[in-house]
């Protein structure tokens, strides 16, 4: 009886929580980016109190805000509930969640991007000509992507199982709002079944970062093939002798 209700629940966790780490890179991504290629300026001052200030703040209160601000005084948005119009409905929750990982994501690119400018081969490719747009997409940002996967993918992860605060505030009918019932109701295999739930799916989260390495650096899935060639290589010589 535990898992098709946790089943249930899921879907709309995950869809919550896919909206907010989306959120949270359209804002993070391009403003760490900015705030590096603009060190010691006052827009580099700028974005780095506003990531401070939005890993300081709490989820909850910046939702209620929301709340006040977009459906109690502007009436523009739903303050709460899964509508049938899935969008309208799930714009302030994600924006709650996605704000709080925006400034941790935007805090690694900028730290990642750099120590990407400041590699050899940047130099290289001033040297040749290049347009500075596509040094910094192509030479620095592809090569400070590494550190920036791997901080979506915990956020994301952290997302999944810490979204229950929000979901509570807009009463969004997900896996973290039904633990925090079962927990006022004391129906602790419900309890348990979800934490472990979400600790399984945390650590599924974990493995695709890893897998997705290979994907964003080649030189990772070279040492991968480089490493599989050598341990061939030992089994031929094994056999030989």
């Amino acid at each position: 009886e535990v898992l098709p209700q946790v089943l249930g629940y899921f879907p709309n966790t995950l869809i919550l929580s896919l909206a907010g780490i989306l959120v949270a890179m359209l804002i993070g991504v391009p403003i760490g980016i900015l705030s590096a290629k603009k060190q010691y300026t006052w827009i580099d001052n700028v974005t780095t109190v506003l990531g401070l200030i939005g890993v300081a703040m709490p989820n909850f209160w910046f939702g209620l805000l929301l709340v006040m601000l977009f459906s109690v005084t502007l009436g523009w948005l739903p303050s709460s509930g899964m509508g049938a119009a899935l969008l309208p409905s799930l714009i302030l929750p994600a924006l709650t969640l996605g704000t709080g990982c925006a400034a941790s994501i935007m805090r690694m690119t900028r730290s990642s991007m750099l120590e990407s400018m400041r590699q050899d081969y940047i130099d290289t490719a001033r040297s040749k000509g290049l347009k500075e747009g596509y040094i910094t997409r192509i030479h620095m940002f592809k090569n400070a992507l590494i550190p920036i996967v791997t901080v979506i993918g915990l956020q994301f992860g952290m997302l999944l199982g810490g979204a229950a605060l929000t979901e509570t505030i807009f009463s969004w009918p997900g896996l973290g709002r039904f633990m925090i019932e079962s927990i006022k109701a004391k129906d602790m295999p419900m309890v348990l079944g979800s934490a472990m739930f979400l600790a399984l799916t945390y650590s599924v989260v974990n493995l695709l970062v890893d897998i997705l390495y290979a994907y964003v650096d080649p030189r990772i899935k070279a040492q991968y093939h480089s490493m599989g060639g050598k341990k061939r290589d030992r089994k031929i010589f094994a056999k030989a002798k």
